[in-house]
């Protein structure tokens, strides 16, 4: 009986999966950098950004993140790299009850003998997050969540930037 299942199973899935490479559908894949290697300049110690975006670098197949100015082609300078969290909302007693929390990212591109690709460019995300004191932690999870989702944004922002740089 399981075995007359699984072939069921097995038949109606197989046209569905052709049907799929058919039409284009692929998984999205890491832009194709024109330089082989860039180094991550004037971030802050152990940042969340750099480590993300060092990542998504080295997922390239075209280009590796290097420690040295020596090794490298390009230089990402990180020029601002803040998070904030502001109130919008209170109520009569003075108790927040919505923050806003935004996260800003500046950086420029250039190549090691200084010309410059990508100007002073400034990426902003922000996210509105209500607030209840008898939620506390389950809202400090929740701010957390939504700072990793403002940082995944700002990275596949600077990703797409990068892949737009044709010559260095």
């Amino acid at each position: 009986m399981t075995t007359r299942r699984h072939l069921l199973i097995a038949a109606t899935a197989l046209p569905l999966a052709g049907s799929l490479t058919a039409c284009g559908f692929a998984l999205r894949r890491p832009p194709e950098l024109k330089f082989r290697t860039i180094q991550l300049a004037n971030f802050k110690p152990r940042s969340p950004l750099a480590a993300e975006l060092r990542l998504n670098i080295n997922a390239s197949t075209t280009t590796l993140v290097v420690e040295g100015l020596a090794q490298a082609q390009v230089v990402l300078e990180a020029l601002e790299d803040v998070r904030e969290k502001v109130v919008v909302a209170s109520n009569p007693v003075g108790q927040v009850t919505e923050f806003q929390l935004r996260e800003r990212f500046a950086f420029r591109l250039r190549s090691v003998n200084g010309r410059e690709l990508i100007p002073r460019t400034e990426i902003l995300q922000s996210r509105d997050l209500s607030y209840t004191e008898s939620a506390a932690l389950a809202k400090e999870q929740e701010e957390n969540a939504l700072y990793r989702t403002m940082q995944s944004d700002i990275v596949s922002q600077v990703m797409r930037r990068l892949a737009s740089v044709q010559t260095f």
